[in-house]
């Protein structure tokens, strides 16, 4: 077992604070990573603050992880000691279900193991990214193409990921209208690899004060949702709409906006359920759906896409005594727009 520095939350609610985990051996097929830089998700301070129910304490958060292999057991072929490494959502699965077998480890029907606030196969707690080190079966753990700075690639582990799979499923692509709903950590993103897979791409946000970066980013067309006009404009426009808002929302209302047999992706999770007029989609054919994470494959896909385009996330690198500052900002939609601990400062 290895001793390394982390940060905490030591109970539901309760401020993050400096501690000490146990990391466990270096086993047969695993890596050691020296973590450089975690992003901070919305949904670290989902499960901090039991947003999501029950959760594990202590918790150490943080499942977008850049960082250096140190280590590498015996048994491993897919990485050595200096390669850059990533470990997003996901650390094990149960590698034998249809999902699993289709590289869908993150709808694995056992259940996934996730990087933090879950129990392990040996059956001990799961501590993320907010930490100097971690150990990672390398099945689960990313390569960080050399054209990607760390801490720009660190988001992209979650943030990234969870847009790129579903604007991929639902074929985001030339002659093809996609909106962005949310101009935030996911969104952002969203913007990002919608535009460089040749979609037109339009960003609804509740102003337009950020309507300059959209457009910078690759936005066609930014509207405000707080405007009612936009809904009147834009009614039957969008073959997806890609929603990374996390607040309850008008369903209805949004649904409007789509065309003929359009699709209304959730990846944004709020804490309550929303409701639903099922005409909404009746009418018109349209679906209302869902989306997770990617697998290790689609992943690894999206990280050398970003890199091939030349982009990371957008970020603010914040010191480790600052987490906590930064988790009100994210709430207060204060970030532009990822923050990123630099775990040196751990």
């Amino acid at each position: 077992m290895t001793t390394v520095a982390a940060y905490a939350a030591p109970a539901a609610k309760a401020p993050l604070e400096r501690t000490t985990i146990e990391r466990r051996p270096v086993g047969e097929f695993d890596v050691l990573i020296d973590v450089k830089f975690a992003g901070i998700c919305h949904s670290d301070i989902h499960q901090a603050r039991e947003g999501w129910g029950e959760a594990i304490f202590p918790m150490v958060p943080g499942h977008e992880i850049a960082g250096i292999v140190t280590e590498v057991g015996s048994g491993v072929t897919k990485f050595k000691v200096g390669d850059r490494a990533g470990v997003g959502c996901l650390v094990d699965s149960c590698r034998e279900c249809d999902n699993c077998k289709a590289g869908l480890e993150q709808y694995c029907t056992v259940g996934g193991v996730g990087t933090y606030n879950a129990v392990g196969k040996d059956g001990e707690p799961t501590y993320g990214g907010y930490s100097e080190k971690i150990v990672v079966d390398e099945n689960y753990t990313l390569h960080i193409p050399e054209g990607l700075k760390l801490e720009e690639a660190a988001p992209l582990l979650c943030a990234g990921i969870t847009t790129y799979s579903p604007l991929k499923h639902w074929n985001a692509g030339p002659g093809k209208k996609v909106a962005i709903l949310g101009m935030g950590g996911l969104g952002h993103m969203g913007v990002k690899i919608a535009h460089a897979l040749g979609a037109e791409v339009t960003v609804l946000s509740q102003s337009l004060r950020k309507k300059e970066d959209g457009l910078k980013l690759g936005a066609d067309h930014y509207y405000a949702t707080s405007d009612p006009e936009t809904f009147k404009e834009l009614r039957g426009t969008f073959d997806l709409i890609l929603s990374t808002v996390s607040a309850p929302l008008n369903l209805d209302q949004f649904l409007a906006l789509l065309r003929t047999d359009g699709a209304f992706v959730n990846v944004g999770a709020p804490e309550e359920p929303v409701a639903l007029n099922l005409f909404s989609v009746i009418g018109g054919r349209k679906t209302l759906a869902g989306s997770g994470i990617g697998g290790i494959q689609e992943t690894q896909e999206m990280l050398d896409f970003c890199a091939e385009h030349g982009f990371g996330a957008e970020i603010e690198l914040i010191s480790a005594s600052e987490i906590n500052e930064a988790y009100e900002r994210v709430l207060a939609s204060d970030v532009r727009y990822r923050f990123v601990i630099d775990t040196a400062t751990i």
